[in-house]
């Protein structure tokens, strides 16, 4: 939940497809024009020159190059992994090393010190199609060589925040590390909350039912249960989480915002101040594959400010379940 009614999603700049403004690229990706950008060519598994490629999975790869590239977009598995198959729309984990082939120089790579993966949706046109449609069919845990030409990378404008001038072509060695279906949930033991806190009800892959105890009086303080405990690592504060979940009214239980409403998984980041107060502090911590309870009085929430769907003054029940961080 952000400071404003509404998700943000997380995206790597420098791999966004066009965006219309700065603006943009700060509040979401936005869709690359269609009428000036140029044709993607259908990617083929082989081409020559192919760069070679070594090192293990996990690892930043070592790309050597020799001759011209061929103009064609290729997509290889160097090596496949024996996790689940990447579908479209999927949340993908991927590190990668890349490399400009026009101009010979390494390029930045999610392998570097202060770095991390990136998180983002496969196969919906907000990334580069080096990276959004290469993912598509491939099992997790796969390494896949991308030889990216100009329409498939960052075409004839190229990208200086990388260093990667125009229509150059570039070759990315992506390391599928997770891929998590949009409609995913968290599974495990549940602790039920303790009776005079707002109750939840479990219902499979749909929202759960939050029920707020009649009588009680809203807690003045964050109040955080786990319902369920991952066993992943603890978030960390700057961390991107994957998360699903639905808020209601603590005054009357009238639900305001779910994940399950528009289209499933969302993507935003903790502990920087971009999401209300309590999440940030209910939320950092948390072991990845856990489902938590938050009720948030209204000065870790949206305080005397109303939302839409949220009147002035509210406390907040969320039950957000923790499907990746990075």
């Amino acid at each position: 939940m952000r400071r404003r009614a509404g998700l943000l999603v997380l995206l790597p700049m420098v791999l966004l497809a066009a965006c219309s403004s700065s603006t943009a690229v700060k509040s979401g990706p936005s869709t690359p024009p269609t009428s000036s950008a140029p044709s993607v060519p259908a990617p083929v598994a082989s081409a020559s020159p192919m760069p070679q490629v070594s090192g293990d999975f996990g690892k930043k790869a070592t790309i050597t190059l020799s001759g011209q590239p061929s103009g064609q977009f290729v997509v290889s598995t160097v090596s496949e992994g024996e996790g689940a198959t990447v579908a479209k729309t999927d949340w993908v984990t991927v590190n990668y090393t890349a490399k400009d082939w026009t101009s010979g120089k390494d390029l930045p790579s999610s392998y570097d010190a202060n770095t991390k993966p990136q998180l983002y949706q496969a196969g919906i046109g907000q990334l580069v199609p080096a990276f959004d449609q290469s993912v598509v069919g491939k099992k997790v845990g796969s390494r896949v060589l991308v030889v990216a030409p100009p329409s498939a990378a960052f075409g004839s404008t190229g990208n200086s925040q990388i260093g990667v001038g125009k229509d150059e072509t570039v070759v990315f060695v992506l390391d599928i590390m997770a891929a998590v279906p949009q409609d995913s949930v968290v599974t495990g033991t549940v602790t039920p909350p303790p009776a005079n806190q707002p109750q939840v009800k479990d219902n499979g892959k749909a929202a759960p039912t939050i029920t707020v105890p009649a009588g009680v009086p809203a807690p003045t303080s964050l109040q955080t249960t786990v319902l369920v405990k991952g066993d992943g690592k603890p978030v960390q504060s700057g961390q991107t989480v994957l998360v699903q979940y639905t808020g209601v009214l603590y005054s009357n239980g009238q639900q305001f915002d779910s994940s399950w409403s528009h289209g499933g998984a969302q993507a935003l980041q903790v502990g920087t101040g971009s999401v209300i107060a309590g999440w940030d502090q209910g939320l950092v911590g948390q072991p990845v594959g856990s489902r938590v309870l938050l009720v948030i009085p209204p000065s870790l929430g949206y305080g005397a400010t109303a939302q839409s769907g949220i009147p002035a003054n509210s406390t907040l029940v969320f039950v957000i379940d923790i499907l990746e961080a990075v």
